[in-house]
């Protein structure tokens, strides 16, 4: 090979890409088609150059057996050219005649018509006859009116391939061919794939610092364009999760570093003047921050169990039960009270559903005038729990963003300083874990207060894509609650 072939082969030898595989494969398929096909066209080829000399043969076995009929056979038969090959010989296989080349030979050694059929063909290759070591033969059965006598007509046979020449040079198309083939995948994989390899480049080059590069999307409406096209919205997503984890590092750092510079303060007051009288509220303050620390981790660690899909150990819960247990547990603010007394049955953690309504009703407590309801009960197929406070409310535009963590409303920090701002957010996270939604609407009267909506599924949960969307199912849409 010389010339594109070779620089080709070189290529493919030194490279196992995909692109030397479409190669290989695009020549193989070549091989397997074209080889077939050259073997078919010698076939053909031999068949009919046999077809013709057999027809010959016949010819001239029809010739000289006329001449045997009306009783013009001479013991040289005349023949149009020098290498004619025909004999006459007689039952018991004594020549009659013969042409100028079969003179002096041996009957030939073929077999002779018997019985009803009057002719036989086919090759004999132990004949005594010049120009070949097999021979094309016909055999003619005739009858002269006084005996009967046997024409044979040969030929030298044709080999499996007649010419060599020809087949040698039909059987350059072979490898011409599969080079040819190869030569245009190993382009076509190249010009297909160099968009892939762009791509892989830009790839390696973005790092965490660097999100928001995307990779090239080809003008070409191909899988590759898809393939571009689904690697930018994986980074679009990529970028987007790197940057919330980013604000909840700064958001977590700022929450934790509030109650551990007020525990620092309150045991360097201590250290410094250990004999205070006031130690024991620098130990309830030193408490107070201990407790908001403990709240954190807490609640850090029940949003680590959420994302992580482990420690959620569904069992038949009754809300309305744990409901009545949330409100006795501990006495509250505001006068707290459920309404509803049949059984709302549910699968899924009690403990975690014991958090979600501690969370709901602590957050309505907060910030309720004088009462807190809790509705516990049915609609369609899903288990319905409603907080409503009469306080002040949440603004439309509030309602989904205090459901985010560490979000807490301007009034919400006037009435809870010490809260981390973690416990609706946990809690919409707990419910989308059991399929369900948490929303925030108006009181059904219109008065001013805050209407938190909890549905869970009674059938063990929905599909989880469908959660975000049934976020507004309740009410008009908007954040959720204040933290």
């Amino acid at each position: 090979m010389s010339g594109p072939l070779a620089r080709l082969w070189q290529r493919v030898s030194r490279d196992p890409s995909i692109r030397t595989r479409v190669t290989v494969r695009a020549v193989l398929i070549t091989l397997l088609l074209v080889i077939p096909l050259y073997l078919v066209a010698m076939l053909l080829v031999t068949v009919e150059a046999r077809h013709s000399v057999e027809q010959r043969v016949a010819r001239r076995a029809r010739v000289v057996a006329e001449l045997v009929r009306y009783g013009q056979l001479e013991s040289h038969i005349v023949a149009s050219g020098q290498d004619s090959l025909a004999q006459v010989v007689d039952r018991n296989r004594r020549v009659v005649a013969a042409t100028t080349a079969m003179r002096g030979r041996p009957a030939v050694n073929f077999r002779m018509p018997t019985g009803l059929d009057n002719r036989e063909d086919g090759v004999g290759c132990h004949i005594d006859a010049p120009g070949g070591r097999c021979f094309e033969v016909v055999a003619l059965r005739v009858f002269n009116g006084r005996t009967e006598l046997v024409v044979f007509a040969l030929e030298p046979a044709r080999p499996w391939l007649p010419n060599l020449g020809l087949a040698a040079l039909v059987a350059l198309v072979i490898p011409a061919a599969a080079g040819v083939v190869g030569l245009g995948a190993w382009r076509a994989a190249g010009r297909a794939l160099r968009p892939v390899d762009a791509i892989r480049r830009d790839l390696n080059e973005i790092t965490a610092t660097d999100l928001e590069r995307r990779v090239p999307e080809p003008s070409r409406r191909d899988e590759i364009h898809a393939l571009a096209r689904s690697i930018n919205q994986t980074l679009d997503r990529l970028e987007g999760a790197v940057a919330r984890q980013r604000a909840f590092i700064s958001d977590l750092s700022h929450e934790l570093r509030s109650p551990l510079t007020g525990l620092r303060t309150e045991l360097e007051l201590a250290r410094s003047d250990p004999h205070a009288s006031d130690m024991a509220e620098t130990t309830e303050a030193m408490l107070r921050n201990a407790d908001r620390l403990e709240q954190v981790v807490n609640d850090l660690l029940a949003l680590a169990r959420l994302d992580s899909d482990k420690g959620l150990q569904k069992e038949p819960v009754d809300l309305h039960e744990i409901a009545d247990q949330e409100v006795l547990r501990r006495p509250r603010r505001t006068r707290v009270s459920v309404a509803g007394d049949s059984p709302v049955v549910v699968s899924g953690g009690r403990l975690e559903l014991a958090r979600v309504l501690t969370n709901l009703i602590d957050n309505a407590d907060r910030h309720a005038a004088t009462a807190v309801t809790v509705h516990v009960g049915e609609e369609g197929g899903d288990a319905v729990v409603e907080v409503v406070d009469d306080g002040g409310g949440i603004p439309p535009n509030d309602r989904e963003r205090v459901f985010d963590r560490f979000t807490r409303l301007a009034e919400a920090r006037h009435r809870d300083a010490g809260g981390t701002g973690l416990g609706l957010a946990i809690s919409r996270d707990i419910v989308e874990a059991h399929g369900g939604t948490l929303a925030i609407t108006d009181r059904p009267d219109g008065s001013e207060g805050a209407r938190f909506i909890l549905r869970l599924p009674k059938d063990g949960g929905r599909d989880p894509s469908r959660r975000r969307n049934d976020r507004q199912g309740d009410g008009p849409p908007g954040p959720g609650p204040r933290g």
